[in-house]
């Protein structure tokens, strides 16, 4: 049993290494969105301005509606919002190529992002309508998102929106940076993947034996997953290009980009999340029953492991499956709607690749339990050390 004396000592240490944690964390976000990436302004001219407007008028005399595709060009009237030539009026137009996936239509009192080329004179020579204007109702939804976490979770939120900006930043400013300079996508993608999980894992769960469970499982889980990703990847010819705008990487410059390890590196980078969860609610329960019954030996504390494990990994694994089955919901009705045999369906490559992602995620998931439980039997079923604190 704990001492009374020492018991609050034991949770004042760790929350102040919860408070340093979380302040290091903050500080490498930081760091992240300040040095650059080395590619802001790679598609911007010199001569160029964004900024934002609101469509005023709309002329669809030049547009053709065929079912429903349209096909044409729209004529705008947009005056601009923001920047050095708010209140200037220009018109602009609005081309339709029949994609619904790409093309555009825009109505009067819609907010729009343009696009201003500059003249050596300072004032406009040509302005295009590029998008609706979404930087606001962006922000927003973030606002109002971490706002919902910080008053539901208290403390605990606070980590969680930390953890989720930080997240963003790596991926955005250091790992797809990193392989557009020629770092090979899975060795990439592991080291990430790798800081991720310890940033997030040790937020959530604190600096404790509990978090270095969780981590080690985790991570266990992610390297086996990386592998089996590789291994099936190949066995089942995949080329790689199956994601949108891989091949279109390729054609901007960037023809040292193996698609193929691109491909390899989002199935296990996809599946670390559910494996950090999974791995932290076995590692979360195990520690609970350390607690409780400190005389447990080890043996019987992994096979209570064992038996969470099992009930946590068999609703996670169709999980995943869920979360993986809307990216390729049109797809499969479109082959359904035509007739197509299910054979033919299964040989595609773009099924393939589905069926390799969401499997191999899935293994990955099966294998943390046992890998996290094993962690958990040597980490927190050690008696000579000293029991944690309460949390």
């Amino acid at each position: 049993m704990v001492n009374s004396a020492v018991k609050p000592s034991g949770l004042k240490n760790e929350t102040r290494r919860d408070v340093m944690f979380v302040l290091v964390s903050v500080l490498l976000t930081a760091l992240f969105f300040i040095f650059p990436t080395g590619f802001e302004g790679a598609s911007q001219s010199a001569d160029s301005l964004r900024a934002r407007g609101k469509v005023i008028e709309v002329n669809n005399e030049r547009l053709l509606s065929i079912g429903p595709v349209k096909q044409g060009e729209q004529q705008l009237e947009v005056e601009i919002r923001s920047g050095p030539f708010k209140g200037e009026v220009f018109s602009g137009s609005n081309n339709l190529m029949g994609k619904i996936e790409l093309d555009k239509i825009f109505a009067p009192g819609d907010s729009v992002l343009v696009v201003l080329s500059i003249s050596d004179e300072g004032g406009i020579r040509h302005a295009q309508v590029y998008d609706h204007y979404r930087t606001g109702k962006t922000v927003f939804l973030c606002v109002l998102f971490f706002a919902f976490i910080i008053l539901i979770m208290g403390w605990m939120g606070v980590k969680i929106v930390i953890s989720f900006v930080f997240t963003a930043a790596a991926l955005i400013r250091i790992l797809f940076p990193a392989m557009l300079r020629g770092w090979d996508p899975i060795f990439a993608a592991v080291l990430i993947t790798a800081l991720l999980t310890a940033v997030i894992i040790f937020l959530v769960g604190g600096l404790t034996r509990r978090g270095l469970t969780a981590f080690a499982g985790s991570m266990g889980g992610v390297l086996l997953t990386s592998a089996l990703a590789f291994f099936f990847t190949y066995w089942f010819k995949i080329h790689g290009a199956v994601r949108p705008f891989s091949e279109s990487l390729l054609y901007s410059g960037y023809t040292h980009l193996n698609l193929v390890h691109l491909f390899i590196s989002g199935i296990f980078l996809a599946s670390s999340g559910a494996m950090m969860d999974l791995s932290m609610d076995i590692a979360s329960a195990m520690d609970e029953i350390k607690k409780q019954y400190p005389a447990i030996s080890r043996v019987n504390l992994i096979k209570s492991g064992v038996s969470v494990s099992r009930h946590v990994a068999g609703t996670m694994s169709t999980t995943l499956l869920l979360a993986y089955s809307a990216e390729y919901t049109a797809m499969i009705m479109t082959f359904i709607a035509q007739g197509i045999p299910m054979e033919n369906v299964i040989n595609m490559v773009w099924v393939s690749s589905e069926v390799v992602h969401t499997l191999v995620g899935c293994f990955g998931l099966v294998l943390v339990a046992p890998l996290t439980v094993f962690a958990g039997g040597i980490i927190l079923g050690d008696p000579h050390k000293h029991q944690e604190s309460r949390s």
